[in-house]
């Protein structure tokens, strides 16, 4: 085991402290487990229910090179969560009668290129606004070596798209909302967040940390990490004071959820049409919504939105080391920041919010279709084995009754991370059933006989997938790997 994972595993163990009423509860060991499997240095937790701090926890190390604990004091960089405080600090002008989401950026600021006259505020927010990026995204470099050099070269390049045709992530959005800031705020865009939300939010650490990410010493800050081929590496990050808007900040969960009650009991925007418009995802030309990921579906003024019929959630995340999840029909919000890049706590914090909503633990059926559901109400008496008759029956009484071989799959992996390899199997079964051309289905029923020591079965349902698709590396891998044993 790598010594920085094993100090880090035991520090996980020997430290944790929480406000909670028990020094250890179901969430701690639950965050403990997913620090554990995802190799997570440090983590610290606030939750907030019904308008208070309901819960606050620290667990690991915020330096691995000294075990130094986290504690309540350590602040973690944000990356772009910092552009929700943007948004919030967008709408604060137009409260004020100084900007219109709906306006031109040209109405604001001048000398910006023909083809972006017509990109509007709501545009730059929501990142669908075409306009090229200043930004490298897969380097996390800007494109030129200084400021100025990265600028000339993104004004002369031609726009990526029409404005609103489609999503897609860009820094230079947030550059030319920080000019806007600047300007009609008669501020630097820091201290305007600073004065209109970081100080009336009571965010003491956040102000001490101030603005400029991981180039500048703060006090308490978790040092930084990612993974390289294997082996725990520092890792540094920071952008120059004009990108700042788009991953400048460092924070604590508890002040961050501190920032959420102020910004829900109208502490920071007045108007009631001004949180609907913070959060409302941006519609494309074509109606749609664009985000990140099937997860992320849609993006607001800032904030990633995750629509959906059950427990929607606005989700700033940032840097794939930190989240915050607000559940604004449930009361219910969650903030995990970690110094691991590639903790990707977003995949995980649904899970946490069934703590307090127990309809959306995964073990509950949360996330699967209403045709998925029903079967499995009734499998969870009857017994798996019934799947495919279940199915069967179901697509006779019922006509709105559709099960996509995707869903399945989904499904199948679900119950085989709850441990239930049998309960699987009989899912994969059934998608082999409904599906008999499809070879992704016949390898999840291979991968998932193997699991069970069912060599046979496995070898005969791998060779099946690769009969449907002789391209199909893995099921070749496989095979190999099981007929050498």
């Amino acid at each position: 085991m790598n010594k920085y994972f094993q100090k880090i595993c035991i520090t996980i163990l020997v430290f944790s402290f929480t406000t909670s009423i028990h020094a250890q509860d179901s969430i701690d060991v639950f965050v403990k487990a997913q620090m554990q499997k995802r190799k997570i240095p440090g983590l610290q937790l606030a939750v907030v229910k019904d308008g208070k701090i309901v819960k606050t926890a620290n667990y690991g190390l915020a330096n691995v090179q000294d075990s130094i604990p986290v504690s309540n004091q350590t602040v973690f960089t944000i990356n772009s969560i910092t552009k929700a405080f943007t948004g919030v600090a967008i709408m604060q002008l137009a409260e004020a009668g100084k900007l219109k989401l709906s306006s031109p950026v040209s109405e604001y600021l001048s000398n910006l290129p023909d083809s972006w006259n017509k990109v509007t505020i709501q545009q730059l927010l929501s990142h669908t606004s075409g306009i090229p990026d200043i930004v490298d995204e897969e380097e996390s470099v800007m494109i030129a070596a200084t400021v100025e050099e990265a600028w000339k070269k993104t004004i002369a390049a031609p726009i990526d798209f029409k404005p609103g045709e489609k999503f897609s992530y860009n820094q230079t959005n947030y550059l030319l909302l920080g000019q806007m800031i600047d300007k009609l705020s008669g501020m630097p865009f820091q201290e305007f967040i600073t004065k209109e939300q970081l100080q009336k939010a009571g965010m003491i650490n956040t102000i001490k940390a101030g603005f400029g990410a991981e180039k500048n010493v703060i006090a308490h800050s978790a040092r930084p990490y990612r993974y390289t081929q294997g082996k725990l590496a520092n890792m540094f990050f920071s952008f120059p004071s004009s990108l700042q808007t788009a991953a400048g900040m460092s924070s604590t969960a508890k002040e961050m959820a501190g920032w959420i009650i102020a910004l829900q009991n109208n502490q920071l925007l007045k108007q009631k049409s001004s949180m609907g418009s913070l959060w409302a995802p941006a519609k494309l030309n074509n109606g749609k919504t664009g985000g990140f990921s099937t997860l992320l579906n849609g993006y607001a003024a800032g904030w990633p939105v995750i629509a959906r019929t059950e427990h929607p959630a606005v989700a700033p995340v940032g840097g794939g080391r930190s989240a915050l999840f607000v559940y604004p029909n449930d009361a219910l919000s969650i903030i995990v920041l970690t110094n691991l890049s590639g903790g990707s706590p977003d995949v995980f914090i649904d899970e946490i919010a069934g703590f307090y909503l127990p309809d959306m633990k995964e073990a509950n059926g949360f996330g699967l279709s209403a045709s998925v559901k029903l079967v499995r109400s009734v499998l969870e008496k009857s017994g798996y084995k019934n799947a495919i008759q279940e199915v069967k029956k179901q697509r006779k009484i019922n006509t709105g009754f559709e099960l996509t071989e995707n869903e399945i799959n989904g499904w199948g992996y679900k119950l085989l991370k709850q441990n239930r390899i049998q309960d699987a199997l009989e899912i994969f079964k059934l998608n082999v059933f409904l599906y008999p051309s499809s070879a992704n289905a016949f390898d999840s029923l291979g991968e998932t006989y193997a699991d069970n020591g069912d060599t046979e079965l496995a070898i005969k349902n791998y060779e099946q997938s690769l009969k449907l698709d002789p391209q199909n590396s893995n099921a070749t891998q496989q095979i190999q790997k099981l007929k050498s044993k």
